[in-house]
């Protein structure tokens, strides 16, 4: 079951036209596509062909959860750590709903994700037309290499994911085996 309505290499997402993107995310989306969502889709893209260019790695677009019925706007997975990308779009604000929303979606994988389990997790929170400052890059208290969310806009997402780059240095994910597993609850 292909879990993502457009996944790539990071290196292929950049050369591809948006147009060809778009049209992925189209089609592997089972709902209406309205104006909103597509003009959403458009920023996201060029956000992050701009931020990605020197990063390999892969890319998921609208990335499915099944246990809570909902979809991860971008999932990146680069080198040792997996980033949870929620987008608002048009927002100056950091809502506490979203930084909830991007927090379930990195906990949904790191409990429910076997492949996973042992990964880091970085949530982050990108509103496009907030006031850029730096957040504070922690792990959580659990130590279970699940990063605190992230806040961020598009003028500082490069310098977020290098910076929580910076903090792991373990062996690079294997994609083919982590796009393998299903979901399914953590064993004990």
């Amino acid at each position: 079951m292909n879990r993502a309505f457009y996944s790539s290499s990071i290196t292929n997402f950049i050369a591809a036209s948006d147009e060809e993107i778009i049209g992925k995310i189209s089609l592997g989306s089972e709902f209406s596509d309205q104006k909103l969502q597509k003009d959403a889709w458009v920023e996201e893209i060029k956000i992050l062909k701009d931020v990605l260019v020197n990063y390999i790695g892969q890319i998921y677009f609208e990335y499915s959860i099944p246990r809570i019925g909902q979809r991860i706007d971008v999932l990146l997975i680069i080198k040792s750590v997996i980033f949870v990308l929620e987008f608002k779009v048009g927002e100056k604000k950091y809502t506490s709903n979203a930084i909830d929303q991007v927090t379930d979606y990195a906990l949904d994988l790191k409990n429910f994700h076997e492949t996973s389990h042992d990964k880091f997790i970085a949530p982050i929170l990108i509103a496009t037309n907030a006031k850029g400052s730096l957040s504070l890059l922690e792990l959580n208290a659990q130590e279970d290499k699940l990063f605190q969310p992230v806040k961020t806009n598009p003028s500082l997402l490069n310098e977020t994911i290098n910076n929580l780059l910076q903090l792991t240095n373990l062996e690079e994910i294997d994609i083919a085996i982590w796009e393998m597993e299903d979901i399914s609850p953590l064993l004990q």
